[in-house]
């Protein structure tokens, strides 16, 4: 992403439409799209992304400052705003609107009828999003993100690495429509291995903080941690927590490994953001969206932070760390 790319999508919102403006005068001759993006993250905490997304947009032929505008919105962990900022990106009348998450894409879906491209939902057809994967009809497709389906992973992983555990924290956002699926999975996984899990739902940042000093003093011995808004939005303070006070959490994506997480094992965001670009090409050539199934994951990542290990007095089985994408010193 050029040094241009960063401080337009760092830039506050007045800054960023006259930027935009600007860019587009820049164009030397065709079309200049414009490609609004609603996320979860502010731009400056999303930069692996975010470069995927560009650079597969590049391969297709779509360059920043030439034929393709940037609109950059971030709800930065509250849901309420989705809404706000999906009618704001209307109102600049992009091309496309590129979404993260059920909740960031519902808002879009809402507020229009311009097509939407997830990089990443958990559930798109149980939450109503699309009809189905193969024929998602409407205005939406995109990829879709598995989390729930792979929490019994993520539950046997840290079984592995914690023999003894017995119950585990599972942290939910409260207003998510897919937190019922991904409970289910949870308990439903925990069972199997013989354990018991318990929920810390909650609703914002003060809620999670009280839920999560609530289940540590109710003897929780580990934690896990769901990829969505609330909990990307605090990432930094549920690292903290589990650092103060010797938790062990597994993670469900990469981006919380970037402040210093012990473990996570989820889908290669970046990859899905990549492959997004995709999508967004043959939109703009004229494809409907409704026609475009939806694509499934199909690479994971395991990462173990060993640093976080030895802070925590945490031997990480050979055995596992044989089997880590990426094992951070």
């Amino acid at each position: 992403m050029t040094r241009l790319s960063r401080e337009l999508l760092a830039a506050p919102l007045a800054l960023t439409c006259a930027l935009t403006v600007s860019l587009a005068a820049f164009a030397q001759s065709g079309k200049v799209y414009r490609i609004g993006v609603l996320e979860t993250p502010t731009a400056s905490a999303n930069t692996k992304n975010l470069d995927a997304l560009l650079r597969g947009l590049r391969e297709a032929g779509y360059i920043e400052g030439k034929n393709l505008v940037i609109d950059y919105r971030s709800a930065d962990g509250r849901a309420e705003r989705y809404r706000e900022l999906a009618e704001d990106l209307l109102r600049a009348k992009p091309d496309i609107i590129v979404t993260r998450g059920t909740t960031a894409t519902a808002a879009a879906k809402k507020s229009g009828t311009i097509p939407i491209v997830m990089t990443a939902a958990a559930n798109p057809v149980g939450t109503g999003l699309v009809a189905s994967l193969a024929r998602p009809g409407g205005n939406v497709t995109g990829l879709t993100s598995l989390v729930a389906e792979i929490h019994g992973k993520r539950l046997e992983l840290l079984k592995e690495l914690l023999p003894s555990v017995k119950r585990v924290g599972f942290t939910a956002n409260l207003d998510n429509a897919n937190t019922p699926a991904m409970w289910q999975q949870a308990e439903q996984a925990a069972r199997s291995l013989g354990l018991q899990v318990q929920l810390v739902g909650a609703r914002d940042a003060s809620a999670l903080a009280l839920g999560l000093e609530t289940a540590r003093k109710q003897g929780i011995g580990a934690l896990l941690v769901n990829t969505e808004s609330l909990m990307l939005a605090n990432r930094r303070a549920i690292v903290d927590f589990g650092a103060t006070h010797k938790l062990p959490v597994m993670y469900s994506s990469r981006e919380f490994m970037d402040v210093g997480g012990l473990i996570s094992y989820g889908v290669d965001y970046p990859a899905l953001y990549y492959r997004a670009a995709t999508f967004v090409d043959r939109i703009l050539k004229g494809a409907k969206p409704g026609d475009l199934p939806i694509e499934q994951p199909t690479k994971f990542e395991l990462v173990i932070n060993l640093k976080t290990a030895k802070a925590l007095g945490i031997q990480i089985p050979r055995d596992l760390l044989m089997r880590a994408d990426e094992v951070i010193q």
